[in-house]
């Protein structure tokens, strides 16, 4: 294939060493179940509609002018990690407005700093506010740079977990709060997470699930239209960074919770523990959330942890097939198409896999421009058709098509600048919504609508 990012795709017949450690942990992924008020042109929560990472749109753009790409708006934001929501002709998105303390970021320290969340309701078409909601919320913790958590339109409300865990249930009209919790307060957390609330809510049904922690609360259900608790679930030292994640298989459906220690298989209407598995990623630092493709569940993280389970007839087992193989990022999703998975690892290199056996194909470097791996590396990665767009932390935008034998660089773009520090470069760590034929997303000062469709 063709030019290959910043190098020719190399071939790999082995694993490759495990990556140096990482400095944060950010967010998670989702997987598998959608909302219904989702639709196709919609990208209702992290991820998109199914949470999978794939864009139904129609045809898209190969290559960007000289120019770059097409920006349709911009609207200034505050700070804040979490990617915006997109439904019915509206965008939501959270920021946080600082107004005392030092937030440099540092992994070894937890940042005391006063200021207050913000959610914004945006319209889609030009950018100008429908609403924002404003409440006070004085952080402690790494990295606070602002909110993580994607927001997540169901019908008419929203739900939206802040960094230091206040969960609200919003009107998308007019921004009313129907229900709110403090988490940390109403399950007697003495903190939140050492890097903040990160664990995109789930909605299937009339449930909504959010990881909470504390003993015994791990996991906790709630009914979505009124916020009262159905059950609570699992301890752990810690409950992680990774989103719930619903499954189905055999004519079961299982919620999966993969907090610091292990992934577990719970019953979604009881809570109960039908299985767990042993998978414990360094620094407490579960964050992608499980894939299914099938019968079976991937789940990988940093440094070489990884698992691919089977999901069997019967709900309470589930058969290993390996083990510390695959793509290990911190916080960005891999996708799988096939019998392959593609993804961005956290020292930045791109890979392709072969998913039955764990094994790598090839690499190639795409997100630090200066040739050199980096620690935390991000490329938020969607596919439309057959072709895949990847939001880089640099913030430019790579156009490219992946298969087995290796990666084509298409084209790329700067749609934002970087503004978030980690160690000695700025970066975006921020997934994008692609709605229609657009993308949103934004980085510490702005968002921005891109036009991706084909001329």
């Amino acid at each position: 294939m063709s030019r290959c990012f910043y190098g020719p795709a190399r071939k790999l017949g082995r694993n490759l060493p495990v990556v140096l450690p990482v400095l944060l942990a950010l967010v998670g992924l989702g997987a598998f179940v959608t909302p219904s008020a989702a639709v196709a042109q919609d990208w209702p929560q992290w991820q998109g509609p199914n949470r999978d990472g794939r864009w139904e749109t129609g045809p898209t753009v190969d290559r960007f002018p000289a120019d770059g790409p097409q920006i349709v708006w911009r609207r200034e934001v505050a700070k804040g990690y979490s990617g915006p929501a997109v439904a019915d002709g509206k965008v939501v998105l959270t920021d946080y407005v600082q107004t005392d303390g030092d937030a440099t970021p540092n992994p070894g320290v937890k940042n005391p700093l006063k200021g207050s969340e913000r959610i914004h309701c945006l319209n889609a078409a030009d950018g100008s506010v429908v609403w924002t909601h404003e409440y006070p919320c004085d952080y402690l913790m790494s990295y606070p740079n602002g909110p993580r958590a994607t927001p997540l339109i169901d019908d008419a409300h929203v739900y939206v977990l802040g960094a230091e865990g206040h969960l609200k249930c919003l009107q998308m009209a007019d921004g009313d709060v129907v229900w709110e919790k403090d988490l940390k307060s109403e399950y007697h957390l003495e903190s939140g997470p050492y890097w903040g609330f990160s664990a995109h809510p789930l909605i299937d049904g009339d449930t909504l699930y959010c990881v909470v922690g504390g003993e015994g609360s791990v996991a906790v259900a709630f009914d979505k239209r009124t916020g009262k608790e159905q059950w609570r679930a699992l301890s752990a030292k810690a409950q992680g960074y990774c989103p719930p994640t619903m499954v189905e298989a055999h004519g079961h459906k299982t919620l999966l919770i993969w907090h610091s220690e292990a992934i577990n298989g719970l019953d979604p209407t009881t809570g109960a523990v039908r299985w767990s598995q042993d998978l414990a990623p360094p620094y407490e630092m579960p964050i992608i959330a499980p894939i299914q493709t099938g019968n079976f569940v991937l789940a990988t993280a940093l440094q070489g942890v990884s698992v691919l389970l089977e999901l069997q007839p019967n709900p309470a087992e589930v058969r290993e097939v390996w083990r510390g193989k695959g793509i290990h990022s911190d916080h960005n999703p891999p996708l799988i198409v096939g019998d392959h998975l593609y993804g961005v690892s956290g020292r930045g290199q791109l890979h392709g896999c072969d998913l039955k056996t764990g094994e790598r194909l090839w690499e190639s470097l795409i997100t630090a421009p200066s040739g050199r791996p980096a620690n935390s590396a991000t490329g938020f990665m969607v596919k439309a058709d057959d072709k895949y767009f990847i939001f880089i932390e640099t913030g430019e935008l790579v156009i490219a098509k992946l298969s087995p034998e290796g990666a084509e660089e298409l084209s790329r773009g700067q749609v934002l600048e970087p503004t978030a520090r980690t160690g000695n470069r700025q970066v975006v760590w921020s997934h994008p919504a692609f709605a229609g034929s657009r993308m949103y997303a934004r980085n510490d000062k702005e968002i921005v609508c891109v036009e991706l469709a084909k001329p």
